[in-house]
């Protein structure tokens, strides 16, 4: 393995159509018997943990481990429901550079994302894509997203028996927030507007590489220096 990719989720890999936050809301009314909204809270690149943190301290609830444990419980039950929705898709060349990374051989890749274990596997596995990554750093790993580069690296390094140097580990996001996260792991990041932030606000966080949209393999493959096919066998 020569080259380890990192995906974000929501806004890179896929689009939920809202899927996560309106679940959230449900959870709150199921788990709390609270309806109110949760519209406000800022979310773009934040982990659920964090997220769940800001609503505890908007309704008064009291942020404690049991609370997490059965919001999160919630959560993971509406998720799939809300899924379902005509805004639910997978983004343009996604599928293509999942299936290339494989094909290369050297080519090693895995989540960096705010979601929760299980509701990483629910978004991704709506739409077939959850078996592309053996591995991930979650918010169940921690509260903060610049804390995760360290837990990805270590299961990489599991995973493949490898140890990445910084300069083959590519962090793809859709916010700053994972352009800042690669910077604690001396990784690079390859920033992508397809989520809520246009490339020039991305541009001003100054991440390694920028693209409006990964339809163009090609030219993802040249940014993350694996634009050589594996030869055929």
């Amino acid at each position: 393995m020569k080259l380890l990719l990192l995906w974000d989720i929501d806004g890179t890999l896929i689009r939920s159509g809202g899927a996560g936050m309106r679940a959230l809301a449900v959870a709150l009314d199921s788990a709390f018997g609270i309806s109110g909204s949760t519209e406000s809270i800022e979310y773009s690149g934040r982990t659920d943990r964090w997220i769940m943190r800001q609503i505890f301290s908007r309704f008064g609830l009291a942020a404690t481990e049991e609370n997490f444990a059965r919001y999160a419980a919630a959560y993971f039950a509406a998720l799939p429901g809300q899924m379902r929705n005509l805004n639910a898709s997978v983004l343009p060349g996604i599928r293509p550079i999942l299936d290339g990374a494989i094909a290369r051989g050297t080519v090693g890749q895995g989540l960096l994302t705010g979601n929760m274990r299980q509701g990483a596997a629910t978004k991704l596995g709506y739409h077939g894509l959850w078996d592309y990554f053996p591995f991930g750093a979650f918010a169940d790993d921690s509260e903060l997203r610049d804390e995760l580069g360290p837990h990805a690296l270590r299961r990489a390094r599991e995973r493949y028996g490898v140890d990445f140097p910084p300069e083959s580990v590519w962090i793809i996001g859709d916010t700053p927030m994972d352009i800042a996260c690669a910077r604690p792991i001396g990784a690079n990041s390859l920033a992508v507007a397809t989520g809520i932030h246009s490339a020039a606000e991305l541009a001003l966080h100054r991440p390694t590489a920028l693209l409006e949209n990964l339809g163009d393999t090609d030219a993802f493959w040249k940014i993350v220096g694996a634009d050589i096919q594996k030869p055929e066998t």
